[in-house]
């Protein structure tokens, strides 16, 4: 039969061990957690003193006027000072520090994956253990099953999985986008006089996962050309890492795909880059950083401390002279697995293209964290347009509910980027306008199309 301790008689055994208040193992314990009490409760002081009176002068004038007691005690009887003091004080007190984060090796993870060689989550004072996963749907099954503690997804990954599509619903956030761009056409050598998608029918061509924006761009290219996506071409899932292997072997004709899987095609000379993604829609979202609300809300200092990591390290991998050392950090066999060339030839944006032509495109990947909710509601017409979302659709609440903006700009400005003041915005898709406020008369406007 299990027995539990009653709480008072544990405190009782804690004080005949020495500490005077019972919650400490030791006096010396108590005394170190008492000191850094006092401390946090005189920065919340000081900081609403400075907060009411911002001028120093008259600062001093006051707190020498009434004296220090007299003025804290008068702060808090308008202020929850106690209640400031406590959140404070837990800012850097993860609940949990042992964390595991699941990866794909490509990229797009760039800014999850280095953040572990490279001290980002150590200098939160996390120990995170970046896992190497085989497929998306692995991905989802362990984030799901909580094997993971946050995961690298897709950018329509959270919102496919809070809406219940492809898996039972559980609502999930994407706290973070990981990168913008970073994405390429590939085709088999065999296919380089076949440059326009109308010479395209009958092709075999591999996405990473139905819910990736992959899917979507190149369904939207097909489409464009007059191809039916799922009449005129055969489109497969097949995990990044089985992508190059797959083309090899005749397997496919192609695919959309995450970096450096298309760079890694043309050095093995088995492929060619027919385009950059940023061709289609420059500035496109690709993965994330995404994490279950219930981890979020059972854990708010861990995942904190697990986004201010994201975000420092989103904020390093955006500057052009540290491509090269990210390159060198996360190209080893426990990250992406690749010769440092195709990584760098990624990062720095200065490629060969397979054709005998080496091309320069900075922005061939970047790192832009803001999750802009009408990235979600794009996501979402793109969803519906080809019949995985049935019926009416709330596009702006799930997108608001899913793509945490708001959080995100703050979390920025805090890493020292330029966080937008908005959270929507227009942009072209292929020369087409897309306004986020029109979303249903957007997917009416596609000749093609499933719903």
């Amino acid at each position: 039969m299990a027995t539990f301790d009653d709480p008072f008689d544990s405190k009782l055994r804690l004080r005949a061990r020495g500490c005077s208040c019972g919650e400490h193992g030791s006096q010396a314990e108590h005394d170190e957690a008492l000191s850094s009490d006092m401390q946090a409760r005189r920065v919340v002081e000081g900081a609403v003193m400075r907060a009411i009176f911002p001028q120093d002068a008259s600062r001093r004038a006051f707190l020498k006027a009434v004296g220090v007691p007299t003025a804290m005690a008068a702060l808090a009887q308008f202020f929850p000072l106690a209640t400031a003091t406590e959140v404070f004080a837990q800012t850097g007190k993860p609940e949990k520090t042992d964390l595991k984060v699941g990866f794909i090796p490509i990229t797009c993870a760039t800014p999850i994956i280095m953040g572990a060689p490279m001290g980002f989550y150590a200098k939160q004072g996390l120990n995170v253990e970046v896992v190497k996963t085989a497929g998306w749907a692995v991905i989802r099954d362990k984030a799901l099953n909580k094997e993971y503690d946050a995961a690298h997804m897709l950018s329509p990954m959270p919102l496919a999985i809070s809406l219940g599509l492809g898996a039972a619903p559980q609502p999930y956030a994407l706290s973070a986008i990981e990168n913008v761009n970073g994405q390429a056409i590939t085709l088999a050598m065999k296919h380089k006089d076949k440059r326009d998608p109308k010479d395209w029918k009958g092709f075999k061509l591999a996405v990473p996962f139905d819910y990736s924006m992959h899917n979507y761009l190149l369904r939207y290219y097909l489409a464009e050309a007059g191809l039916d996506p799922d009449a005129d071409v055969q489109i497969r899932a097949v995990p990044p890492p089985e992508m190059v292997a797959n083309l090899r072997a005749d397997n496919i004709d192609g695919f959309l795909a995450p970096d450096p899987v298309n760079q890694r095609a043309v050095y093995d000379g088995v492929g060619f880059i027919h385009m950059l993604s940023k061709e289609m829609w420059d500035g496109h979202p690709c993965c994330a950083f995404a994490a279950s609300r219930e981890f979020m809300t059972a854990m708010p200092n861990t995942y904190a401390a697990l986004m201010r990591a994201i975000m420092e390290a989103t904020a390093y991998a955006r500057k052009a002279e540290n491509r090269k050392q990210i390159a060198e950090a996360i190209a080893p066999a426990n990250y992406l697995n690749q010769p440092v060339t195709v990584v760098e030839q990624v990062l720095t944006g200065t490629y060969a293209d397979g054709l005998g032509t080496v091309k320069k495109a900075a922005d061939r990947i970047d790192f832009d964290p803001f999750p802009w909710e009408s990235f979600a509601v794009w996501i979402l017409t793109q969803m519906k347009r080809w019949g995985q979302l049935k019926g009416d659709v709330d596009y702006q609440n799930v997108a608001k509910q899913v793509f945490l903006a708001t959080d995100a700009a703050r979390l920025m400005k805090d890493a020292g980027l330029e966080a937008p003041a908005t959270t929507t915005k227009s942009f072209s898709v292929m020369g087409k306008a897309f306004d986020p406020s029109k979303p249903a008369d957007y997917v009416a406007s596609f000749a093609i199309k499933r719903s």
